[in-house]
């Protein structure tokens, strides 16, 4: 498979629908440098590759470079609510800037850019050299590296624009042979095919052990659907045991969200084994939890709080809780999402107190 948008590939033409900040413009002009930026509002790191976006503008404007934000893979009922979405969100994290911001319902900007080029995910980056061809394709955090040396002429026939985009072209092959059986597994499941889906997910698994979603999928579909407890048993206990080999604080959550949760009917499963390794996951993900952000601790203390409650120990589950209230208070987050978390601990909080 090779990619029909790539380096040294003249850039398609801007085909937005509606400009929210910001000119209007149509076309490339020769002899500027041009940055569109792919986001969607529901894409966690697209607000602050946003963010960044804007700051290049600040530095780079002078040089002859601009930077434009596209939303063109926006999900809603309509085009009218798409881009009242897409306009919302780019005033919570632009309120200052005037970047422009193009917003295209109509699948233009999503065939000939994103789909051109086997880009399966946003944020994505795409630099438009001076002649008007691409220089390069990749995550917004390299252009801190690669805009200077576009700007300088340096870029595009070094080793490192090669390598990078050889690097992408694989990974968009492995994306979309990763995307084709998971269209497989929906298929299957949409049909309640559980044999099919399983199948699937076991040759997923194979070909892409590191993906967690799917050694989830595995577990749910054995004890959630086919009930089979004793295979099931037997791919959670190595979904965790491969956790906590990892010794990834996300790995280790998704684990143990599996181990307790809501979700699944646990009553054919050991209940002290279970307990035990719900312990051991909780202690690792406690000892990780100082490295991350307020946000992050946020959640994973909510998770570990539930195990704790679940298990008996509702002391610590409420310890927990109060530990994670202090979290959100004290972190600068948006108006809403603070009174959404704050509504959820709180909430919480009293079911693990019987009030």
């Amino acid at each position: 498979m090779t990619s029909g948008l790539g380096i040294g590939s003249p850039a398609p033409s801007i085909a937005v629908q509606d400009w929210l900040r910001g000119d209007r413009i149509s076309n490339f002009q020769l002899g500027k440098i041009y940055i569109l930026e792919f986001i969607s509002t529901t894409c966690s790191g697209c607000g602050p590759a946003l963010s960044h976006l804007a700051q290049l503008q600040e530095e780079y404007s002078d040089m002859g470079v601009e930077l434009i934000g596209v939303a063109a893979s926006e999900e809603a009922a309509t085009a009218d609510k798409a881009r009242a979405q897409v306009d919302a969100w780019a005033s919570k994290w632009l309120p200052n800037s005037k970047i422009r911001i193009g917003f295209d319902h109509s699948g233009e900007m999503d065939k000939h850019w994103l789909k051109a080029s086997l880009t399966f995910h946003v944020p994505k980056a795409f630099v438009v050299e001076r002649d008007g061809s691409i220089a390069f394709i990749g995550p917004p955090p390299l252009l801190d590296e690669v805009l200077p040396r576009v700007i300088d002429g340096s870029w595009r026939a070094s080793a490192e624009a090669k390598n990078a985009e050889n690097d992408r072209i694989a990974e968009a092959e492995i994306n979309a042979l990763e995307r084709a059986l998971r269209r497989r597994i929906r298929a299957a499941t949409e049909i309640e095919d559980w044999k099919t889906a399983l199948s699937a997910i076991e040759e997923g698994i194979v070909l892409f052990p590191d993906d967690i979603s799917l050694h989830q999928w595995h577990v749910r579909i054995l004890i959630g659907r086919m009930r089979d407890m004793e295979a099931g048993w037997i791919a959670l206990d190595q979904f965790a045991r491969t956790a906590i080999e990892r010794n990834s604080e996300v790995s280790l959550l998704m684990a143990l969200q599996e181990l307790f949760g809501p979700h699944l009917d646990y009553s054919g499963l050991p209940v002290a084994k279970r307990i035990s390794m719900g312990k051991e996951l909780c202690e690792r993900i406690l000892r990780l939890s100082p490295q991350h952000d307020a946000p992050f601790r946020y959640y994973s203390y909510l998770t570990i709080a539930f195990y704790y409650h679940e298990s008996g120990d509702n002391d610590r589950a409420v310890d927990l809780i109060e530990q994670a209230l202090k979290f959100v208070d004290g972190e600068s987050l948006p108006d809403v999402e603070k009174h959404e978390r704050m509504a959820q601990l709180l909430q919480t909080l009293a079911k693990y107190k019987g009030e």
